[in-house]
């Protein structure tokens, strides 16, 4: 027998479903945060991680946990007293004198037996002299790097940078309390940002249905229960019509005609306890706010696709690709005069005070006009990219997405420290934090040619990444104190602090969900804070 439509809403919340294997209940946390998609990405890449710290080792303790497929960690050195007592993942002082990474993978592994972890005791300046290392380097999912030689990075930086197809690469500093990171990218396309608003319910644009059942509605003929229970979305549908015929087709955009219609809305009830219609009220914003397509997506349309004959047809870059078609697939779909004229609906709904069956009414009617939409942009899709491998579940994701989709761009590691006069101006919105990148870069530049740290040569430094005659802030030296005092520290408080937040942008490159860093993050677990410089 056909299952009536209010079964809908209750087999999202009360079915009873088979008992979940054991995958799904070890990652069940983590599954409502990235999805199926997600874990699946997670469990097939490969992750290098350079330099067997215990900053280093706290990040793999957070990739291993959710379940990464592969990862290398990369020392050649032996583990020192120093190592023994700030490393959790080695074995104390029998681990002395033993190689740092052979001793840290085994107790990594342990925290998740379907993880596969190796140790290298190559060294990562003879891998980058040969075309065997750079070849395998190339080859990983990602590339973490801490605490690495300026100059060592500095050609790391350059190898991954040398084409579209090569690894991200995670670049992380740390002194004391003191650390930045960095995430070398060339384009990170995301359709799952998991923004926290909800996108267009499509109000000064009411499909058929919707407007239908707007105009329909007569306030004075439904009894008060039901009046108190007609979804806000109607009510907006039916007052911004009546407010679009007084005021010659326009909708209220001034603070005196926001407030005028509020009020609107406020003479409608007929007890004073009708939260649907305060409910109304409150969501009026929506109204002004409705566009064809937010600025940020328009200013995708015109976005022209990275490309490099070497990189064409690498498997690494063929998502960018497919998302680039499915970006001008969007475009044609707004200008589609068989369309709506903005972009696709989703099925999506806040909660709405209303009764059930006039919820679940209303959710239908969305769900299946959001179906419609997304027939016509997958019939535009399959008309002007006949030849471009699209897999179905992806397009789905992405038409229900486009109101968050996002492009990033990056730039190579090192490249914002060029220009001395950009360094200065970040003075002014961030004086604490571009104070803090600048002294960690200095650190840097001493340890490089073997200088002795002082706060003299550390100031000195800074200075010379400046244009002549600027203005140092008083946050400078705070920064130089803590520097001075343990230039070569990697505490375990910090490390542990940095294992998370950086295994968290991990994540976000790996799954290409979420919105990673983008820019230089310096953070002082000194005063406890963070703050972003040189993004591009």
């Amino acid at each position: 027998m056909a299952q009536p439509d209010s079964q809908e809403l209750g087999e999202a919340t009360t079915a009873i479903h088979a008992q979940p294997d054991s995958k799904t209940r070890r990652y069940d946390r983590q599954l409502r945060l990235w999805a199926a998609s997600g874990q699946s990405a997670l469990e097939s890449s490969r992750t290098l991680v350079i330099g067997a710290t215990a900053t280093a080792t706290s990040i793999l303790k957070n990739l291993v946990l959710p379940g990464i497929g592969h990862f290398t960690l990369l020392d050649p050195k032996s583990v020192s007293p120093a190592d023994a007592g700030n490393n959790f993942f080695l074995n104390g002082y029998s681990s002395i004198g033993k190689n740092r990474a052979e001793e840290a993978v085994p107790l990594l592994t342990e925290l998740n037996d379907s993880v596969d972890g190796k140790a290298s005791t190559k060294d990562i300046d003879e891998l980058l002299r040969t075309d065997e290392g750079r070849e395998w380097i190339k080859s990983f999912t990602l590339v973490i790097a801490h605490n690495l030689g300026k100059d060592t990075i500095e050609t790391l930086s350059k190898l991954l940078w040398d084409g579209l197809a090569n690894p991200p690469l995670l670049v992380v500093r740390s002194a004391g309390f003191l650390a930045d990171f960095y995430i070398q990218f060339h384009e990170q396309c995301i359709i799952e940002p998991h923004s926290e608003t909800f996108p267009s319910l499509r109000l000064t644009r009411p499909f058929p249905a919707l407007a239908e059942w707007a105009k329909s509605t007569d306030y004075d003929a439904i009894d008060p229960t039901d009046h108190a229970h007609i979804p806000f979305p109607i009510i907006l549908v039916k007052e911004t019509e009546k407010w679009k015929a007084e005021h010659n087709g326009e909708l209220p955009k001034k603070y005196a005609d926001k407030q005028s219609f509020k009020s609107q809305i406020r003479d409608l009830q007929k007890k004073m306890d009708e939260e649907n219609f305060e409910e109304a009220e409150a969501q009026s914003w929506r109204i002004s706010t409705e566009v064809p397509a937010p600025s940020d997506i328009q200013s995708l349309f015109a976005l022209s696709p990275l490309s490099s004959s070497a990189d064409s047809q690498s498997a690494s870059t063929a998502s960018n690709t497919v998302f680039h078609a499915l970006l001008q697939t969007l475009k044609l779909f707004v200008e589609s005069p068989d369309g709506p004229g903005c972009l696709p609906l989703t099925s999506t709904l806040p909660d709405v005070h209303t009764d059930t069956e006039s919820y679940v009414k209303l959710q239908k009617m969305y769900k299946e006009q959001a179906a419609k939409e997304a027939a016509l942009f997958k019939d535009i899709l399959k008309k002007t990219y006949p030849d471009t491998p699209l897999d179905d579940s992806m397009v789905d994701l992405f038409v229900k997405n486009t109101h968050h989709v996002k492009v990033l761009r990056g730039r190579r590691w090192g490249v914002w420290e060029e220009d001395k006069n950009a360094i200065a101006s970040s003075f002014g919105p961030a004086p604490a934090a571009t104070a803090t990148h600048l002294a960690l870069s200095s650190l840097a530049n001493l340890q490089a040619q073997g200088i002795e740290i002082t706060a003299e040569a550390l100031q000195a430094g800074v200075v010379s990444q400046l244009p002549p005659n600027a203005e140092l802030p008083s946050a400078l030296d705070d920064a130089i104190g803590e520097l001075v005092r343990s230039p070569t520290a990697d505490l375990p408080n910090t490390a542990a602090f940095l294992g998370g937040m950086i295994a968290q942008e991990a994540i976000k490159m790996i799954t290409k969900q979420y919105v990673p860093v983008n820019g230089y993050c310096v953070i002082d677990l000194v005063e406890s804070w963070t703050g972003i410089v040189g993004a591009p």
